[in-house]
């Protein structure tokens, strides 16, 4: 099925041929000033540059311009579609700390960052249908990558960020407050913070509190998934010893934060823990929504434009050759 999406521009078809007609009453003066003024040759020259075939060919391509300002479009069969997606805005801490080696990676040790983009980026790859967003956040917090369907895009984003990149320290409640004015501008949709760190907040001028009563007042959820090993071996003057490297880690703010927004708080010791938490989000806050009808759409008005691009160029080629003539 055809139509056009802005079928009223085909009112100024006549146009062109209405000022024609008032050009008329004109005419008559016109000739009496190109006898007086004009050589004979030359007026004969002037007028078969007004012949039909000039008049014909002018007038198909004002015809095929006005076809292709109306937009013509190809409107396929209706097609059942349903509508289940999720909105999440990925946090994830850049601060010094998360240098720090106590992951597993293939098995190498690799720093909580490697493990998080390694991890993570299967995650973002399984989104399909999803909006992602991301926000990375140090001394402060900044967004990488607006809300977007376009997953290659977070993902190579969140694999060129590097530590240190924008500071030390960890502004935990700037990317809260951050996200959260970001799903300002979407109504009716789950709102889903995934705050991603391994510390507790030393920077950034909006306290967790104020970040937590700004989720609260929106409607957004925060999961928060504290990252970290709780004991690692480490060779001392006196032989080998434990260690918390996570001792940092505030997580009762992080568990606060879970379950005043209605989400949850999440503990990744290992690649493998966060792992199996990626595969629990899966199974949270889908938007089922009616079933709709789609119908597939092609837009056409570059056949009318292309149309009359050929036509001007034999007009052009057959003006000159009659002049040559």
């Amino acid at each position: 099925m055809y139509e056009f999406n802005w079928p009223w521009l085909g009112l100024i078809w006549p146009v062109p041929l209405l000022l024609w007609w008032l050009r008329k009453p004109f005419q008559a003066q016109l000739q009496r000033l190109r006898v007086a003024t004009v050589p004979a040759h030359a007026e004969q020259s002037l007028k078969a540059a007004d012949s039909r075939i000039s008049l014909l060919l002018a007038l198909l391509i004002w015809t095929s311009l006005v076809l292709a300002a109306m937009q013509p479009t190809w409107f396929g069969e209706p097609i059942a579609t349903r509508n289940e997606a999720r909105e999440m805005m990925l946090a994830v801490d850049l601060s010094g700390s998360m240098e720090i080696a106590d992951m597993e990676l293939n098995g190498n040790k690799v720093d909580r960052l490697t493990m998080v983009k390694a991890v993570l980026s299967d995650f973002i790859e399984r989104r399909n249908g999803d909006r992602l967003g991301l926000i990375l956040f140090a001394d402060t917090a900044y967004v990488q990558a607006p809300m977007t369907y376009d997953r290659e895009t977070v993902k190579q984003l969140l694999d060129e960020s590097s530590l240190r990149l924008i500071g030390e320290r960890t502004a935990i409640g700037d990317a809260v407050a951050l996200a959260v004015k970001r799903f300002q501008q979407h109504e009716d949709t789950n709102n889903i913070v995934i705050l991603l760190t391994d510390g507790q907040n030393t920077a950034g001028a909006v306290s967790p509190e104020q970040a937590l009563q700004l989720a609260q007042y929106n409607d957004v959820k925060i999961y928060a998934i504290g990252v970290g090993a709780e004991e690692v071996i480490v060779d001392g003057f006196f032989g080998q010893r434990r260690i918390n490297p996570s001792r940092d880690l505030d997580e009762a703010m992080l568990q606060g934060f879970a379950e005043a927004t209605g989400g949850r708080y999440f503990r990744a010791r290992s690649t493998t823990e966060l792992a199996e938490i990626y595969q629990l989000l899966d199974e949270y806050e889908p938007i089922a929504g009616d079933e709709q009808m789609q119908r597939p759409q092609v837009s056409l008005f570059h056949w009318p434009l292309a149309c009359a691009w050929l036509l001007a160029l034999l007009w052009m080629s057959w003006f000159g050759l009659r002049r040559r003539r």
